[in-house]
């Protein structure tokens, strides 16, 4: 029997926001910083942005502008506040 870690949201509205940092390194990251990553490549960022909302390709958004990884739980990054707002005034 293979136990797997279940995903770290419930709700299918979660938005994870994947783009490059500053180093050129992969990064998905939850709307509110409640989980993120780096990764050396898009494919694993989004594959890992998929398991944790659930499986809905929907709620990921790709970054053209720079994203850099916060885990401190404070306020998003400007980036992702801004895509944010973009992404409401465009439902």
């Amino acid at each position: 029997m293979k136990l797997v870690e279940p995903p770290s949201c419930s709700s299918p509205s979660t938005i994870v926001f994947i783009g490059r940092n500053s180093r050129g390194q992969w990064v998905a990251q939850e709307q509110n910083g409640l989980f993120g990553g780096l990764f050396v490549n898009r494919a694993q960022a989004v594959k890992y942005a998929l398991f944790e909302n659930g499986h809905h390709p929907e709620t990921i958004i790709e970054l053209s502008r720079g994203i850099e990884l916060d885990m401190s739980g404070n306020k998003p990054a400007p980036a992702i506040a801004f895509a944010t707002s973009a992404a409401r005034r465009a439902r």
